[in-house]
């Protein structure tokens, strides 16, 4: 078993004052926002569970796990290992555990998310959906400091420890607190959302209708009563997500907001629903089951909500999660204690009415709040009846693993209290892209038509948001098979050869000055590879219009861009055939933008290549890529290959001219691709003066060269500088000339 004393030390004392803070607890928020460890739970609405808006900032310790994979840290030390999260929860809870007399419900803990995919520590389920995501199942952070404004009252409190009262770092969180504390803040800059699209989920409206027939089906057998079945969508993101949790809570204001920045990724939720609250021994849950959306005006939002109360349906299916619910705390609890104390209320939200109910019990003396956890978690209104089979049919049918949604946000002190939210109405921006998903119960009489209707209107506000700012955002689009369409709308069926084998090739053309350069060349060889990998006709194809067509739909007239033509084999091998064409256009952004370098470096890569394949540009591009990918690794822009005897061939991207004295030389090798800009600018040399030569060539003749370049059709020609990290001769002069008569 770890030693957390060795690791993180004692808990800091926790000393508590009143706090002056002028302006809104969220402006408060605003100023430590975009430190790693920062976890804000602001209490929404006028809901009876909306009593507490806390902040913890400056973690003294934090814990984060991905199945057994452990972390723990603090200032001084960290340490990874393998062990249960659960396991390692109690640890933390029982090393630091301490008594309270206050009345607020947070002096000192942790404080962050459990994921939906915690469940595996509970029970053996099967795990056929994809992680694409790969994020901690747990992340938690003890903070060391903790401001808890009191709605009812109106006063805040901070809870500190003496380290960071004290701290005299000039930029210190605590200094900035005192910043803040006195004087209002000056408001944030606006959010920036350049999205080229609205969410794309990752199913279709028919897929999802044809997965509810799928679970109406189980339930029809007997194999479960209920189950909630939720659909991904994403879309790309850019600027400060705590700038959109902000509108999101001043537009729709939930009892359960938060928002945490766990480093390379942020949580924004605007939960409506309680998991659990614990209170020393005093347990409650409120499962929420049953939406409507809010009216047009007066008359229509009474009738939803009429129509919500007397629905049979949602009465049954809030009644089943009610029982299941009860059997959960029945597990931890003083037999007898647990009971129904509200049943079918329902709240209003500014988009949704939704149906609640409220279920108590004590705890049992034996029990601590990781037994509460294993007990009840994940929430039973998020996974459906009963239980475990609902988790088995949601990972059957959906096509990715959940990771925070509907597992849980909030606080676990280390005094005997505990408030955790259902992480519903929950978006993560991971890597400059936005996941948000949105599901809703099950049951035989559902109707998946109006299933599907009911999960948007739960994600109107963010949805909203997302397209307000995508209004006058152009999707990219493609010339795909004969048609204009967007991207995400080009698919490749698993059966095609491409898809298996790479079987298929691709031209990339620079497209400037308003023309696709030496579009000629390019498309002889294109079709020349056709004829020897496809053996038959080419495509009878004006390819000059098909390429104005996809650059004028992505309003790239007027700019530099890169354009890609694309065929694929297809699942066929006699005729008719299957194959894919495909035509993209993108922005292109020159290698030495942003650099200073005056050149590329090159490092080699240490894997020979040779392969007939070599001669076209196949989809099975692997090698190249992996090449590219560990010179960035390895502090280099670009990777040498070498041919079996190695011999130098090319780069990654590019062919090679070594300049020595009047002659320029090419790499002799056995199979390496033609290339359309190597051959105007061995005219262009030729021209120059220079005698041109193809020989073999070893590493010790680019050091011995006068000058060394690379080029491709989309960057032109650019020197090397350098070679595994030493420098080689080089100038600018010969590529500046090539540039000025091809680019």
């Amino acid at each position: 078993m770890i030693d957390l004393l060795e690791i993180a030390g004692q808990r800091p004392e926790m000393h508590i004052e009143k706090a002056d803070i002028r302006g809104p607890f969220i402006d408060l928020a605003a100023g430590f926002a975009s430190l790693p460890g920062t976890v804000l739970l602001m209490s929404g609405g006028e809901l009876d569970c909306a009593g507490y808006h806390i902040l913890g900032i400056k973690p003294w310790l934090s814990f984060t796990g991905r199945g057994h994979r452990m972390k723990i840290w603090s200032k001084a030390k960290a340490i990874d290992f393998t062990a249960d999260p659960f396991t390692i929860l109690r640890t933390i809870l029982n090393t630091y555990k301490t008594e309270s007399s206050s009345s607020l419900p947070l002096i000192s803990g942790l404080m962050g998310y459990l994921a939906y995919d915690l469940k595996d520590h509970i029970e053996n389920l099967p795990r056929t959906s994809i992680d694409d995501l790969c994020l901690p199942h747990i992340c938690l952070f003890a903070p060391s400091v903790i401001f808890i404004h009191d709605k009812k009252d109106g006063s805040t409190w901070l809870c500190s420890s003496p380290d960071s009262r004290f701290d005299d770092e000039l930029n210190s969180p605590w200094l900035k607190h005192r910043g803040v504390m006195q004087e209002t803040p000056s408001p944030c800059k606006n959010w920036v959302f350049q999205g080229r699209q609205n969410f794309i989920p990752n199913m279709t409206r028919d897929e999802y209708i044809s997965s509810l027939e799928k679970i109406r089906s189980y339930i029809a057998s007997g194999d479960v009563y209920q189950v909630n079945f939720a659909h991904r969508f994403e879309s790309e993101f850019r600027g400060d997500p705590f700038e959109l949790f902000k509108e999101l809570y001043r537009d729709n204001p939930a009892p359960f907001f938060a928002y945490i920045n766990a480093g390379d990724h942020q949580i924004l939720s605007s939960s409506p629903e309680r998991f659990i609250c614990r209170d020393k021994r005093h347990i409650e849950t409120r499962p929420i089951k049953g939406t409507r959306p809010r009216g047009k005006d007066p008359l229509e939002d009474q009738r939803l909500r009429n129509e919500l109360k007397n629905s049979t349906k949602d009465d049954a299916e809030l009644s089943m999660i009610v029982d299941l619910l009860r059997n959960d705390l029945g597990k931890v609890c003083e037999g007898g204690s647990v009971h129904v104390a509200e049943h079918k209320r329902v709240e209003e939200y500014k988009n949704v009415f939704h149906m609640v109910s409220i279920v108590k019990g004590r705890l049992d003396a034996s029990c601590d709040s990781v037994d509460l956890l294993r007990a009840t978690f994940p929430g039973g209104s998020i996974t459906g009846c009963p239980k475990i089979r609902a988790m088995e049919i949601i990972d059957e049918l959906e096509p990715n693993r959940r990771n925070v949604y509907t597992g849980s946000i909030g606080y676990l002190s280390f005094h005997d209290t505990m408030d955790l939210s259902i992480a519903i109405r929950t978006a993560v921006v991971y890597n400059q892209k936005m996941y948000f998903s949105l599901g809703g119960g099950i049951v035989y009489d559902s109707n998946p038509s109006e299933e599907y209707e009911e999960t948007l209107h739960k994600g109107k506000t963010i949805m909203k948001a997302n397209e307000d700012r995508n209004d006058n955002e152009d999707k990219e689009m493609a010339w795909i098979n004969g048609m204009i369409r967007p991207v995400n709308q080009a698919h490749v069926k698993v059966s095609d050869l491409g898809f298996q084998y790479g079987y298929g090739f691709f031209e990339t053309i620079r497209y400037s000055g308003g023309i696709p350069r030496f579009l000629d060349d390019h498309m002889a060889r294109f079709n020349n590879t056709w004829k020897e990998l496809f053996n038959g006709e080419c495509p009878d194809l004006s390819w000059h219009q098909i390429i104005d067509q996809v650059i004028d739909a992505n309003g790239l007239n007027e700019k530099v861009a890169s354009i890609k033509i694309i065929a694929s084999w297809g699942s066929r091998m006699e005729p008719p055939y299957d194959h894919s064409l495909v035509v993209t256009a993108r922005p292109y952004i020159h290698r030495m933008s942003g650099k200073n370098t005056g050149g590329l470096r090159l490092a080699t890569y240490p894997f020979p290549r040779q392969t007939p394949l070599a001669d076209h540009k196949t989809l099975n591009y692997a090698y190249y890529y992996l090449a590219g990918k560990w010179a960035g690794e390895h502090g280099a822009d670009e990777a040498l290959i070498m041919n079996p005897d190695y011999s130098i061939s090319e780069t990654n991207t590019a062919g090679i001219f070594v300049i020595k004295g009047e002659k320029a030389v090419r790499p002799l090798s056995l199979h390496s691709l033609p290339g359309i800009t190597e051959k105007r600018v061995s005219g262009l040399l030729a021209s120059m003066g220079y005698h041109l030569e193809t020989k073999v060539l070893v590493r010790e003749d680019l050091f011995a060269a006068d000058n060394i370049f690379i080029t491709n059709s989309l960057m032109g020609a650019i020197p090397v500088i350098e070679l595994d990290k030493k420098s080689t001769k080089n100038s600018m002069d010969i590529c500046n000339m090539i540039n000025d008569m091809l680019l």
